[in-house]
């Protein structure tokens, strides 16, 4: 099995020098990662977290169909928690809010496994993986998976567990005076100023230069991106 690293990607141990203590073995007495819903325990005995690429849009499948053949298989001793963490979004779309799941890692599916003792995945664990339709390879070095670092395995687990927040409004993040692209609508690809935000509604006031004049038009949030 070949593994790879990847700019970008999410962090694991083998990222940095600042790596989990006993990198190949999780600690004798698993530390705990606080979430919305309470404390959930961050390693199972004798598994580490690993980040595992997946076609894009193709998340929540590649979960589902592993955790079925992890099952069928009668992997679980191998193969532990499979996450997709998500984050609640409100957005505004012709004046209507509507709720959706926001992929925090695009692309990336986290595996809780038990490894080799040299860091490798067991053969019959890694079949089951890489012949599901939409995995790619795992990230890593040397052709091992790179455990993830603890810090960050707490971020993720405490995102993934988070059900019940409030939705945020999506990317509604521009201010009066900020230089902004309109992306979609019939303004498409001009540039602007901000110049006013209405939250309620979802939408921003920008100031546009159509024909030699500097012109006012109120777009919707996700029609705009900062320059």
């Amino acid at each position: 099995m070949a593994g790879e690293n990847e700019k970008g990607a999410p962090a694991t141990a083998g990222d940095d020098a600042q790596q989990p203590a006993a990198a190949a073995n999780p600690p004798a007495a698993p530390p705990r990662a606080a979430t919305a819903a309470g404390e959930v325990e961050m390693f199972r005995p004798g598994m580490l977290w690993y980040v595992l690429k997946v076609a894009s849009n193709k998340e929540d499948q590649v979960r589902s169909a592993l955790e079925r053949k992890v099952k069928i298989e009668g992997l679980e001793s191998r193969v532990g928690r499979i996450v997709v963490p998500t984050q609640r979004e409100k957005r505004m779309r012709a004046g209507a809010a509507r709720v959706f799941e926001k992929k925090l890692y695009p692309g990336y599916v986290f595996v809780e496994m038990s490894t080799e003792p040299d860091g490798s995945i067991p053969e019959n664990v890694w079949f089951v993986i890489k012949e599901t339709t939409g995995v790619g390879d795992f990230i890593g070095s040397g052709g091992k998976p790179s455990a993830m670092k603890s810090v960050d395995v707490e971020k993720m687990l405490a995102a993934a567990i988070k059900r019940d927040e409030t939705p945020t409004l999506a990317n509604l993040n521009f201010k009066p005076g900020d230089k902004v692209k309109i992306r979609e609508g019939p303004f498409e690809n001009f540039e602007g100023t901000v110049d006013e935000i209405n939250p309620q509604k979802g939408t921003v006031r920008v100031i546009v230069t159509i024909f030699g004049r500097a012109t006012q038009v109120d777009i919707e949030y996700w029609q705009v991106e900062l320059v």
